[in-house]
């Protein structure tokens, strides 16, 4: 499971002091880029070569809100891996106290719109996942 740290800023929130709730969001797409590089995986060499992470679906749940300066923690883990899509549940936490969750399926496409085959350090975790498992 990787793990991403997120201070709460005070852009992020509405007159409150909570945390707007589009940004979940952005904290859940800044601990997958962070998670698919420390893979390996650069996404400028795959622009490069004409493919970019797409998201497919999101199923989000607010739970309880974040505010102002709040330190939170976004968790990234692998549900599930097939040649062109991956799974991921990405959860926020301020401290044990779950905020968020969501579901999250990405699919690799070339810039012309068609879906691509997942490097190979992403399709490996479904092996991963599967030797786990056994």
């Amino acid at each position: 499971m990787h793990q991403f740290p997120v201070t709460v800023y005070y852009d992020e929130t509405d007159l409150g002091a909570i945390v707007y709730h589009a940004n979940y969001m952005k904290f859940i797409d800044r601990a997958r880029a962070d998670w698919v590089r420390g893979l390996g995986v650069d996404q400028n060499a795959l622009r490069d070569e004409g493919m970019v992470f797409v998201v497919h679906k999101i199923e989000a749940e607010f739970l309880a809100s974040a505010r102002l300066e709040d330190r939170l923690v976004v968790t990234t883990d692998v549900l599930d891996v097939t040649r062109s899509r991956l799974f991921l549940d990405q959860r926020v936490f301020r401290g044990e106290t779950l905020l968020f969750r969501a579901r999250v399926s990405l699919v690799l496409m070339s810039l012309d719109g068609h879906p691509r085959r997942l490097p190979d350090a992403l399709r490996a975790l479904g092996c991963e996942r599967v030797t786990a498992a056994e």
